[in-house]
């Protein structure tokens, strides 16, 4: 399953090469591993990107909020790791993430569109996720 999309173009500032999570279907209030790599185009401070997040489920927008990129993982309980500045050249990153379980059980679509400090386009990002079981453990 093509779990997570690319939507950038060539005028983002971070070309995603891969992004991988473990489990690829993950459950409500469990944990997945985001793994990205990359190539940042030029130097970026992450402390300062800037994510909006947009959470639908059918044409009902659940969330739409702007988060900075630590705020973001630590509300998924994770944080950025290494120097927070990333000089131009390949990047990997590697998150345990937390899912809600207030979130409820439905198909959804997250669109994640976030910027430098600078305001230029860092990623783009369309995750389509289906929350429409619970995990029960057996």
């Amino acid at each position: 399953m093509h779990l997570v999309e690319d939507a950038s173009d060539d005028t983002y500032v971070l070309d995603i090469l891969d992004i991988t999570l473990t489990p690829a279907l993950p459950w409500l209030g469990h944990q997945v591993r985001w793994e990205m790599h990359g190539h940042l185009k030029e130097t970026v401070d992450l402390t300062r990107v800037t994510c909006n997040v947009i959470m639908k489920f059918g044409p009902v927008k659940m969330l739409d909020r702007s988060y900075r990129l630590p705020d973001l993982l630590a509300g998924m309980g994770a944080r950025l790791s290494g120097a927070p500045r990333r000089p131009a050249g390949p990047w990997k990153q590697a998150w345990i993430l937390r899912l809600p379980e207030t979130v409820p059980v439905a198909r959804h679509r997250i669109r994640l569109r976030a910027r430098t400090g600078s305001g230029k386009n860092f990623l783009a990002l369309d995750i389509p996720l289906d929350f429409s079981r619970r995990f029960r453990p057996a």
